[in-house]
């Protein structure tokens, strides 16, 4: 089962990936070459948390830069913005992930879960974005389950769980650029702000860019998708650079 938006391991399969890459033979990659990384939404998490993890888990390699696109620094924030959304459905992506990581909770979570809930859980557990569109997209959350959610989530035990996948408590070794729509509807922008700073805080190399696209149909997510692709080519120059070595331009302290 996919561990989605799990912060150790979606981290450290980007820093896997790239030993794999440079461990590839009849490439033209250097074994000691230099690293980026670039990711959007559940990606731009993985991206942001191979930056923290890197110093610790992957000292080796020579990171010069990271691009983290829309990353849900913080996941119970993201839970109200998904709810009844097109992609309302990654809920039940993450709660899958929670129970591949963390067997010993999923009894307890699989108990407050409706008839409806449990069908929700059990279907996005191997299904892809396409499918699970069709299936759940505006779905409402609450009839999942058989309490309040906001008391689930305030559950000194599930909130520990959600704090653990947070980001920003560790300091990239290298530059880091985030980019993120104000008004995106599924991924708080928020939290990604908080992200920078507590970077920044840390003394890392951090600029953050914000999209300014006005809201425009929230609930299929729009002001989430189109970023990826509108911000795609600047973002892509930003990585060039980092391995050209033009000096970077970070913003701390004005976002």
């Amino acid at each position: 089962t996919h561990t989605y938006v799990n912060r150790l391991s979606q981290g450290q399969a980007m820093l896997d990936a790239a030993r794999a890459a440079q461990a590839l033979p009849d490439t033209s990659l250097p074994p000691d070459g230099p690293v980026a990384f670039w990711g959007y939404s559940q990606g731009g998490g993985a991206a942001a948390s191979a930056a923290e993890l890197a110093s610790a888990y992957a000292p080796e390699l020579d990171i010069v830069g990271t691009y983290a696109g829309a990353p849900p620094a913080d996941l119970a924030a993201l839970i109200p913005f998904a709810d009844g959304s097109a992609l309302v459905g990654v809920i039940g992506y993450a709660l899958n992930s929670v129970f591949q990581t963390y067997p010993e909770v999923e009894p307890k979570i699989r108990g407050l879960l409706t008839p409806r809930g449990m069908d929700f859980v059990d279907k996005t557990r191997d299904q892809c974005v396409p499918e699970t569109l069709t299936k759940f997209m505006f779905r409402h959350l609450q009839p999942y389950f058989n309490g309040p959610i906001d008391v689930l989530l305030a559950d000194p035990q599930f909130r520990g769980l959600l704090d653990l996948q947070k980001l920003g408590t560790l300091k990239p070794n290298a530059p880091v650029m985030i980019n993120h729509n104000r008004f995106d509807p599924l991924v708080p922008y928020a939290p990604s702000v908080q992200l920078g700073k507590d970077w920044c805080a840390k003394g890392a190399d951090v600029e953050f860019r914000t999209n300014e696209q006005p809201p425009f149909l929230n609930k299929a997510v729009v002001n989430h998708a189109l970023p990826m692709l509108v911000d795609g080519e600047p973002a892509m120059q930003w990585i060039a650079d980092r391995f050209n070595g033009v000096p970077t331009r970070p913003n701390c302290g004005q976002f």
